[in-house]
């Protein structure tokens, strides 16, 4: 840890390319998969049904969900993926979206770099920090998972409210970078299930209607039973869309 670059020049130095998350997890299964490595310690059973799919959904760069009843370890499945990314990525210190130095996503990273040139300072985050996951409830709010402007920070910064500066950034863009998983998917509001539906198709996120948008580099996976499908909720997909919206 000690040995790797701390300043935006020592990065650039030490030859540094950052890649996206899809083409990470898909060249580290690669490797496993040539070495003959295990896939998924510690699960049993699936090596010829559920393992093989998830394999051609990281090779296809997917994002994708795990239908199964409970105690099937989908849960166990989806945390294992983290072991598919790299032990660490470059990020500019401080940043709460964990900012590629090559291409800074917040005001934060791209002060900092106009301030300190290739003296930026940078940190490194472990791909443990990099995986996260919501259990989806139906109290969850879009201001929870993407974030909601800070009327507090607006009017003490004097900002207006279309400032980046004054968004609290939600669990899904602070897994910048990352994994996120979401568990128990029917569960989740029809409309927050929308609102996701942006992030997976078009990689950004806009709050409450501000011109904000910064194009997220997420792999997003989901779990679920069928069971709750009737009891509780239901999946939206897209077709489903346009009539939540109108409604």
């Amino acid at each position: 840890m000690a040995s790797r670059p701390r300043t935006l020049r020592e990065l650039q130095q030490s030859g540094y390319r950052p890649r996206s998350v899809k083409d990470e997890m898909r060249a580290n299964l690669i490797a496993r998969l040539r070495a003959g490595d295990r896939l998924f310690p510690g699960v049993v059973g699936y090596e010829y049904t559920v393992e093989p799919q998830i394999v051609n959904a990281i090779l296809s760069r997917h994002d994708f969900i795990l239908l199964g009843l409970r105690g099937q370890a989908k849960t166990r499945l989806l945390r294992a993926l983290s072991s598919f990314l790299d032990e660490a990525i470059a990020a500019v210190a401080g940043c709460p979206l964990h900012s590629d130095p090559y291409r800074p996503l917040t005001h934060h990273a791209k002060a900092l770099l106009d301030t300190h040139g290739d003296e930026t300072p940078i940190e490194w985050v472990s791909r443990e920090a990099r995986y996260q996951e919501k259990l989806a409830t139906p109290d969850v709010t879009i201001a929870d998972l993407i974030g909601d402007i800070d009327p507090i920070k607006a009017a003490t910064l004097r900002l207006d409210y279309s400032d980046e500066r004054v968004i609290h950034y939600g669990i899904i863009p602070r897994t910048n970078r990352g994994i996120f998983a979401i568990n128990e998917l029917p569960d989740l509001q029809p409309r927050i299930q929308v609102g996701l539906l942006n992030i997976l198709e078009e990689k950004d996120f806009q709050v409450r209607g501000f011109p904000v948008r910064m194009p997220l580099d997420i792999v997003m996976v989901f779990s679920a039973n069928p069971e709750d499908y009737t009891n509780r909720g239901n999946i939206i997909t897209r077709s489903a869309t346009a009539s939540i919206r109108r409604s």
